[in-house]
């Protein structure tokens, strides 16, 4: 039987990976730049976490979750996104008590049942953030600012952030009646989904992708003109902050997100260069969420980066190659070089070998396919001599090379900027 991947579930592999652990890198550093710390959060969490937290009307919890129970009979979901989980640790814990403003980040895998397709699959990884006990625009346009740090600090600069305000528990309700009342003459040019979710969250009408739901949504009621004076101060301060650091944004007034948590900031950053799956981090404020499941009340915002599509806008990084090749002629050159293997292994040089015993010319061509800088050679003569032969790939050129000075020679000749 010939075993293969499940559809949907994509093996990263070398040449691939490269980019995403740059990324990874990468916003490491800026968000503990930041003052952002580290969570690691299960990949498994009961199902009504998600059912409750993200909106049981919602399409991930209606149609997309890996849901099953565990042999206790209790119903348990691999997490098909971060803040949710973000949010019950956060209460869990009573992280509240630690610190004002709780800064957190988590990397890692989520799983969505959708159908597969260039970038979209039913594994995929996530870089995210959540910043929970504070509504200041200011933290808004921290977060924000963070984002785009990270995305220029990879070099995907052709990018652009949509930005839109939702309401609150104040003034949305109003703006839910008026919404209702204008998709209610609409109701047979929208999808069978978008009927359902009239009846359920209106609002997630304008995020349907069908374009006879667009065009409807098109025309419907902007959420800007029904937010209250609370809300639309909020919403001015974080396109004033936003201006002040000079980051381009634009309105989206369309922009609404598929979860249902969301309170007053919405946002997106897309892209012009994937296609239909064109957003590579999207997030938001979620005020009520906390309370929602079982905290105190606690205002909070956060963002989910797409780790694949970023990784695809990325310039390719090339696979790290070896630094030196050790081709080693014999039993005795190996059991006398592997020590030394093994501590320039520990000072950072990338060192690659031959396991199967070749020649010296299956070696040489091996330390050639695999891009090695330079190859050591060490046979019987050299074992006598007491030096090895170091040969530079690119050039051809050779020196002696001492063995007794392996441990001081080549991490300098390696010495990395």
């Amino acid at each position: 039987m010939k075993f293969q991947s499940i559809r949907g579930f994509k093996d990263i592999l070398p040449g691939e990976i490269e980019a995403v652990q740059r990324l990874e890198r990468a916003a490491r550093s800026v968000f503990e730049s930041f003052g952002f710390s580290e969570i690691r959060i299960p990949m498994l969490e009961v199902t009504e976490l998600f059912a409750r937290g993200i909106g049981a009307a919602t399409d991930i919890v209606e149609k997309e979750m890996y849901t099953f129970e565990d042999r206790d009979g209790k119903k348990i979901t691999l997490r098909p996104e971060g803040t949710a989980p973000v949010v019950r640790a956060y209460i869990e814990h009573q992280l509240s008590q630690k610190a004002p403003v709780a800064k957190l980040y988590y990397l890692g895998p989520m799983f969505r049942h959708e159908r597969p397709q260039a970038g979209r699959f039913r594994q995929f990884y996530q870089v995210g953030v959540e910043a929970l006990g504070t509504d200041r625009p200011a933290m808004d346009v921290e977060v924000l600012a963070m984002l785009m740090a990270v995305l220029q600090r990879v070099g995907v600069t052709e990018v652009r952030l949509e930005l839109n305000s939702l309401g609150d528990s104040a003034c949305r309700p109003h703006y839910r009646k008026t919404l209702k009342a204008y998709f209610k003459t609409h109701l047979a040019e929208l999808c069978e989904d978008c009927r359902r979710r009239y009846e359920t969250n209106p609002m997630r009408i304008l995020d349907c992708k069908k374009e006879g739901c667009r065009a409807v949504a098109a025309k419907a009621p902007s959420p800007l003109d029904h937010l209250c004076a609370d809300c639309l101060a909020h919403f001015q301060q974080v396109k004033d902050g936003l201006n002040r650091l000079k980051i381009p944004f634009v309105v989206n007034e369309r922009l609404v997100r598929g979860l249902d948590y969301y309170t007053r900031t919405a946002f997106e950053v897309t892209t012009t260069k994937l296609g239909a799956q064109n957003a590579v981090a999207a997030g938001g404020r979620y005020d009520g969420l906390v309370e929602e499941l079982g905290g105190p009340p606690t205002p909070a915002i956060g963002f989910a980066m797409g780790v694949e599509r970023i990784a695809t806008l990325m310039e390719r990084i090339a696979t790290p190659t070896p630094d030196v090749f050790f081709a080693l002629l014999g039993e005795e050159a190996l059991r006398q070089l592997l020590p030394a293997i093994v501590r320039l292994r520990g000072l950072g040089v990338r060192i690659e070998m031959d396991y199967s015993g070749g020649g010296l010319k299956k070696q040489m061509g091996l330390s050639d396919k695999l891009g090695a800088r330079y190859t050591l050679i060490v046979g019987e003569n050299e074992l006598k001599s007491g030096k090895a032969i170091l040969r530079n790939m690119s050039d051809k050129s050779q020196a002696e090379l001492p063995l007794s000075e392996l441990d001081q020679s080549l991490p300098e000749l390696f010495k990395k900027p």
